[in-house]
């Protein structure tokens, strides 16, 4: 889980001010000593650290705090305020550009995830019914060209490529492929290095001035900690960037990087990536992330990825047929778009006040795969009419999936439970959750 460490540090500070019915200065002073140790832990900029702490120190010293019904959660308030301030405040949207296309320049040092993310940017504007193309710019890199065709078509977005010709010619061609093909956004991957040195900088400005792109987004690896803001400062200083993109956000990352590059640098995190997949990217938003850190949860990122998981067809057609509809066909779609979530383990950390205590659970995210397997061994006659699962078709059913009986018992209990739900859904409830992207199982 991202910021695990700082988490669980600030948690436990902040909590030994929530358990006070009031607070002294003294407490005070030490709850604030054990934040500022937390921050500079997870590789949090120094500078930013004594700022944050500073006004920390000045908002609390007020009779607001110390003199409020419930002094603590006063305090969590005013931290997660100033929290939110140092990462931006709210979420930094791309910009547009007034013709088309709109190019999107990411840059950034190898291993940081640029061809990855390109992909997923693509991907992401796809979904908003952009038309993107990929322009392939790193020709150093070995298999970089391939890589990006691979999650290009995993993304099913074009990607046009020239092999070794010259960075800048390919940037320029590829903007006149897509004027003639009508593609609204252009993404360029370009070459990064394992250091910043004066060729990857000459190239990234040459790209610049060749196809003045509407934002260069600077992409990092968020592991990196306090070296994250020392590149994207370079970066910035050489080519002006305009915003920051976080990768693996979804290891035990510190936050040093998140929580540092903007207060730094200036510049505004955009997007983070948060896993593997394609679909595995958020915009980045201030306060929702500033709560995740806090143990707060983040309801909202995990409703807009339900209202985009889950099917209001299926939900509308099971609303219109009945519980008397529901088939085991219907138990595993709504299995598989719980998976397609981020798994127990994403869907927990962002519920509030279980974030924190993740640690202490064990939480199997493989927990779908037993009854997922049980459902695909099963004809489907049976998976239409659970009913006719007699004691022998169980048996069969347990070895072809090799799971137990019991196992298969369990899934038919909760299948009917499930049901048994349905039944107390009257009047509209089940196509408003759907609409609210909740689960319904």
């Amino acid at each position: 889980m991202a910021f695990e460490g700082l988490s669980q540090k600030l948690s436990a500070a902040l909590s030994k001010l929530t358990s006070r019915g009031k607070l002294s200065e003294q407490v005070v002073k030490e709850g604030m000593r054990e934040v500022r140790l937390a921050l500079l832990e997870a590789d949090v900029h120094y500078h930013v650290v004594k700022g944050f702490c500073q006004r920390l120190t000045e908002r609390r010293v007020g009779q607001t705090v110390l003199e409020s019904l419930s002094p603590g959660q006063q305090v969590i308030k005013i931290v997660h305020e100033e929290m939110t301030n140092l990462m931006g405040k709210e979420n930094a949207r791309l910009t547009w550009s007034s013709s088309v296309p709109t190019i999107y320049m990411l840059c950034g040092l190898q291993g940081a995830g640029k061809t990855t993310m390109a992909a997923k940017l693509a991907h992401y504007l796809q979904k908003t019914g952009k038309k993107p193309l990929l322009a392939a710019c790193d020709i150093y890199r070995p298999a970089a060209i391939k890589q990006l065709q691979v999650v290009g078509e995993q993304a099913r977005v074009p990607v046009y490529e020239r092999g070794a010709q010259d960075p800048v010619q390919t940037a320029k061609e590829a903007v006149e492929y897509a004027h003639s093909y009508g593609l609204d956004v252009l993404i360029i991957d370009t070459a990064g290095r394992l250091h910043v040195d004066a060729d990857l900088m000459d190239e990234l400005r040459r790209l610049k001035a060749a196809v003045k792109p509407q934002e260069i987004l600077f992409v990092v690896d968020a592991m990196t900690g306090q070296d994250a803001v020392n590149m994207a400062q370079s970066f910035d200083t050489e080519l002006g960037i305009d915003g920051v993109i976080l990768t693996k956000l979804d290891g035990d990352t510190r936050g040093g990087a998140a929580l540092s590059i903007k207060a730094v640098v200036g510049k505004p995190i955009k997007f983070s990536g948060t896993g593997e997949k394609l679909n595995n990217i958020e915009p980045f938003h201030p306060e929702r992330m500033a709560g995740r850190i806090l143990g707060m949860g983040d309801v909202m990122t995990l409703i807009e990825k339900a209202q985009e998981t889950f099917d209001l067809e299926q939900v509308e057609k099971l609303e219109k047929y009945g519980s008397n509809s529901l088939t085991l066909d219907d138990f595993l779609a709504q299995m598989q778009q719980m998976k397609k979530l981020g798994g127990m383990q994403s869907i927990m950390s962002m519920l509030p006040g279980i974030g924190n205590k993740l640690q202490n659970m064990e939480i199997d995210d493989n927990a779908l795969k037993k009854p997922e397997a049980i459902i695909r061994s099963m004809t489907r006659r049976e998976r239409r009419n659970p009913d006719i699962l007699n004691a022998s078709r169980r048996k069969r059913i347990a070895a072809g999936s090799g799971t137990t009986v019991q196992d298969v018992n369990a899934l038919i209990r909760q299948f009917e439970q499930a049901k048994s739900m349905m039944k107390q859904m009257t009047g509209g409830r089940m196509r408003k959750m759907g609409r609210m992207g909740m689960p319904r199982f």
